[in-house]
Protein backbone atom coordinates (compact mmCIF):
# COMPACT_ATOMS: atom_id res chain seq x y z
CA UNK A 1 0.00 0.00 0.00
CA UNK A 2 1.27 3.53 -0.68
CA UNK A 3 1.64 6.44 1.54
CA UNK A 4 -0.49 9.27 0.27
CA UNK A 5 2.18 11.36 -0.59
CA UNK A 6 3.55 8.36 -2.71
CA UNK A 7 6.91 8.28 -1.26
CA UNK A 8 6.86 4.78 0.82
CA UNK A 9 4.77 1.65 0.59
CA UNK A 10 4.41 -0.88 3.42
CA UNK A 11 4.07 -4.25 3.39
CA UNK A 12 2.26 -7.10 5.82
CA UNK A 13 4.45 -10.52 5.93
CA UNK A 14 3.68 -14.62 7.43
CA UNK A 15 6.98 -13.43 9.30
CA UNK A 16 5.21 -10.95 11.85
CA UNK A 17 6.27 -7.90 10.60
CA UNK A 18 5.21 -5.45 8.66
CA UNK A 19 7.89 -2.97 7.04
CA UNK A 20 7.86 0.57 5.48
CA UNK A 21 9.89 0.91 1.87
CA UNK A 22 11.62 3.97 0.17
CA UNK A 23 10.28 3.98 -3.07
CA UNK A 24 12.98 6.08 -4.09
CA UNK A 25 15.94 4.03 -3.38
CA UNK A 26 13.72 0.17 -2.22
CA UNK A 27 15.98 0.70 1.01
CA UNK A 28 13.69 -0.30 4.28
CA UNK A 29 12.97 2.50 6.21
CA UNK A 30 11.45 0.90 9.24
CA UNK A 31 10.53 -2.94 10.49
CA UNK A 32 7.36 -2.58 12.48
CA UNK A 33 7.58 -5.81 14.52
CA UNK A 34 5.86 -6.75 17.72
CA UNK A 35 3.14 -9.04 16.44
CA UNK A 36 2.86 -12.71 17.85
CA UNK A 37 1.32 -13.76 14.35
CA UNK A 38 1.16 -13.44 10.85
CA UNK A 39 -0.12 -9.97 8.99
CA UNK A 40 -2.89 -9.95 6.53
CA UNK A 41 -2.93 -6.13 6.38
CA UNK A 42 -1.54 -2.71 6.80
CA UNK A 43 -2.71 0.76 5.96
CA UNK A 44 -1.43 4.33 5.99
CA UNK A 45 -3.41 6.70 7.46
CA UNK A 46 -4.69 10.05 4.90
CA UNK A 47 -2.38 12.40 6.36
CA UNK A 48 0.67 9.45 6.15
CA UNK A 49 1.79 10.00 9.83
CA UNK A 50 -0.09 6.83 10.76
CA UNK A 51 -0.06 2.76 10.20
CA UNK A 52 -2.57 0.52 11.39
CA UNK A 53 -1.60 -3.67 10.83
CA UNK A 54 -3.91 -6.60 11.73
CA UNK A 55 -2.36 -9.87 12.42
CA UNK A 56 -3.60 -13.26 13.35
CA UNK A 57 -2.64 -12.95 16.60
CA UNK A 58 -6.18 -11.00 17.48
CA UNK A 59 -4.51 -8.17 17.63
CA UNK A 60 -4.28 -5.08 15.48
CA UNK A 61 -1.69 -2.22 16.28
CA UNK A 62 -1.19 1.66 15.72
CA UNK A 63 1.94 2.40 14.51
CA UNK A 64 4.07 5.84 14.12
CA UNK A 65 4.61 5.84 10.08
CA UNK A 66 7.74 8.20 11.20
CA UNK A 67 9.67 6.27 13.59
CA UNK A 68 8.15 3.22 13.36
CA UNK A 69 7.18 3.19 17.28
CA UNK A 70 4.04 0.94 18.21
CA UNK A 71 1.65 3.39 19.66
CA UNK A 72 -1.05 1.27 20.50
CA UNK A 73 -2.00 -2.22 20.62
CA UNK A 74 -5.64 -2.68 20.25
CA UNK A 75 -6.78 -5.98 21.71
CA UNK A 76 -10.15 -7.57 22.28
CA UNK A 77 -10.99 -9.73 19.20
CA UNK A 78 -11.42 -14.00 19.99
CA UNK A 79 -9.81 -14.62 16.56
CA UNK A 80 -7.61 -12.95 13.70
CA UNK A 81 -7.50 -9.53 12.35
CA UNK A 82 -7.71 -9.77 8.93
CA UNK A 83 -7.93 -6.02 7.50
CA UNK A 84 -7.37 -2.42 9.06
CA UNK A 85 -8.33 0.77 6.83
CA UNK A 86 -8.15 4.49 7.78
CA UNK A 87 -11.25 6.37 6.73
CA UNK A 88 -10.33 9.50 4.51
CA UNK A 89 -9.99 13.02 6.00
Amino acid sequence: VFSPDGQRVITASQDKNARVWSVETGDCIHTLSGHAGALHSAAFSPEGKLVLTASDDHTAKVWCAETGECLRTLAGHEDRVHSVAFLPN
